[in-house]
């Protein structure tokens, strides 16, 4: 199914993929908030513990990767991160499986926290102070998704509601890029480094990885293999199903699926 020509920003279904990302976040969110509610006095610790840390990643924290795109910090962000997940995850749903947006949306998060890690072991070369370097938050994987959108389905327009405004998708991408690009010059350098990272990773895992998820290509795979050794059995009890045959006095020949080949000149095959 080809994508319209323009789509106004309204928001696609809430569905597979599309809603696990959300939801996850939202929950998240609110169970974090309670926390910090029940124990305000470990607020900082709880974010510290969660939040993608270099330092503390390559010193045996290594779940804050997959944490740190949970840790929200305000109300409005994390209400505009919520949106903007919804709309551009549910629009990349609407063309390909949920395992694949789901891959899109891992590679570039993680991919966001190596470019981090990478800064943080090149600070001392770059002069960039490695304490200063702390992700939370899901603009990575969004940025991902953004530029899965730009690249894929690039000629779609988007209506921006209510300014009467058509942007493309490659060029909304652009603008996004170029954002960050102006953020390196400022305080949040490290940041827009690594979510530009995330966005490169994103480009290399729509160009490597299969169409329909890693999820599908590991199952084929795995299938596959099962199909193969499974031929081999069949092959190899044939092979002793005609030493037998032969033993008897009898003429068989299987083929690889073990299947009788019939041979009319032999008058002493088996039937």
């Amino acid at each position: 199914m080809s994508p319209p020509t323009t789509i106004s920003l309204t928001f696609p279904d809430f569905r597979g993929a599309t809603r696990r990302l959300v939801l996850w976040n939202l929950a998240a969110f609110f169970i974090l908030l309670i926390a910090l509610l029940a124990f305000p006095d470990r607020a900082g610790h709880t974010i510290n513990l969660l939040a993608f840390d270099p330092g503390a990643f390559l010193h045996g924290s290594l779940w804050q990767p997959f944490t740190y795109s949970l840790i929200q910090i305000g109300l409005l962000s994390t209400l505009l991160n919520l949106l903007c997940l919804w709309f551009f995850a549910g629009f990349l749903e609407s063309f390909h499986t949920s395992s694949w947006v789901t891959g899109v949306y891992a590679v570039s998060v993680l991919g966001t926290a190596a470019i981090a890690t990478v800064i943080y072991m090149a600070a001392p070369t770059l002069g960039f102070r490695a304490a200063a370097i702390q992700l939370t938050g899901c603009s990575g994987g969004i940025f991902g998704l953004l530029v899965a959108i730009g690249f894929l389905h690039g000629d779609v327009q988007f209506m921006l509601f209510p300014l009467p405004i058509n942007v493309k998708a490659r060029h909304m991408a652009a603008i996004f890029a170029v954002i960050y690009l102006a953020m390196v010059f400022g305080q949040q350098s490290v940041y827009a480094f690594a979510v530009l990272g995330g966005g490169l990773f994103c480009l290399v895992y729509i160009q490597l990885a299969p169409r329909r998820g890693l999820q599908f290509a590991f199952s084929e795979k795995w299938f596959g293999m099962r199909n193969r050794f499974y031929r081999w059995k069949r092959g190899r009890a044939g092979r002793k199903f005609e030493v037998y045959m032969r033993k008897q006095g009898r003429s068989v020949r299987l083929d690889s699926r073990g299947k009788q080949i019939d041979d009319p000149d032999d008058k002493t095959r088996w039937n």
